[in-house]
């Protein structure tokens, strides 16, 4: 090579050149070539579709989320009463005693200034009549310093107490301290309990339920009356009843609220109130709860009978808004008709 002129290098540089221009073309070099400039032509239209799809993910997610929460907020303020009066009520349910105080007016606008909630045990028939009358007097006397009138202080057996052999010993004991009894059957159970819960603006447009440990109540209001159906309540388990029995009753007795009052169901009790906790924001009175599965956690055995009784009411009627009243009660209804 050192004794070739500048000349024949060059063509010999020249020759091996062209050697590897021949060897590439037609070895599949200019194939490669033109299979990267069409990869790198289509490589921002792949990305445009990767960043489509990761917009509309997120986007199908928020949906799912949207979707397990499923609890709308509900905005209605209720009017205030004007120049109330403080009454109180002791409410003798299956699973407790329970007190309210409220102040009402003329017009039978109300707040809730108070609520206690204990265990009687009565449906268990485990109370004494001094476990009865110590409770009853642990109420009365609370209401008493609050600043409720000895006269203003009324005492209501709900209709699934009732039920039990013990509320004779409720009653017995009331009677020796000078206080009247004022027992409700399931009907007007529901019936006041929609007078409780029900605002009028919502009258057209919605039904009450009422899931109690005893029974559930489901009333509404059509033509200006108002009626009010009754089937199992949240401790049907207690009696061995079977899931899919109550499922059936309680969506036939559901399936009965005419379809124009289904758009909101108003929902107390027990259950829901377990239910309404798992939601609820900050002191909002009323709280949306979410669909039926997503209480699937509440796995005590009172819990999962009443979230049966509440699918049961949901999937009859087809209501997608359930609000729960923090406030309502059948017996506050009780005390606004009087």
């Amino acid at each position: 090579m050192k004794r070739l002129t500048v000349a024949g290098r060059l063509i010999i540089t020249a020759l091996i050149l062209g050697a590897i221009f021949v060897g590439y073309k037609y070895l599949g070099g200019q194939n490669a070539l033109n299979q990267m400039a069409e990869d790198r032509a289509q490589s921002p239209q792949t990305e445009a579709t990767t960043t489509e799809s990761e917009t509309s993910d997120p986007g199908a997610t928020s949906t799912s989320e949207a979707t397990t929460a499923g609890a709308s907020t509900f905005t209605y303020t209720p009017p205030a009463p004007v120049d109330g009066k403080l009454k109180g009520v002791v409410e003798l349910g299956a699973s407790g005693f329970n007190s309210f105080v409220i102040t009402v007016d003329k017009e039978k606008r109300w707040k809730l200034e108070k609520s206690e909630f204990g265990n009687s045990l009565v449906t268990e028939n485990m109370a004494t009549d001094e476990d009865v009358r110590i409770g009853l007097k642990k109420y009365i006397g609370t209401m008493l310093d609050y600043g409720v009138g000895s006269k203003d202080i009324h005492f209501v057996v709900s209709s699934g107490a009732a039920k039990a052999d013990v509320t004779t010993k409720i009653t017995r004991v009331l009677k020796s301290l000078g206080y009247v009894v004022n027992q409700v059957t399931p009907e007007q159970e529901g019936q006041l309990a929609l007078k409780s819960v029900l605002p009028a603006d919502y009258a057209d447009k919605s039904f009450v339920v009422d899931i109690g440990s005893g029974n559930t109540k489901i009333s509404w209001i059509d033509g200006g009356k108002v009626s009010a159906l009754e089937s199992y309540g949240a401790k049907y388990f207690q009696d061995g009843t079977d899931d899919s029995k109550v499922y059936q009753e309680v969506s036939a007795k559901a399936k009965q609220v005419p379809a124009n009052l289904r758009n909101t169901c108003f929902i107390i009790g027990g259950v829901p109130f377990e239910m309404a906790k798992e939601v609820r924001k900050g002191k909002e009175r009323y709280t949306t709860l979410s669909a039926p599965l997503a209480y699937s956690k509440l796995t005590n055995a009172k819990s999962k009978a009443g979230v049966n009784i509440y699918k049961a009411i949901t999937d009859a009627t087809g209501c997608q808004q359930f609000v729960f009243d923090w406030d309502a009660n059948f017996t506050i209804g009780f005390l606004l008709g009087l």
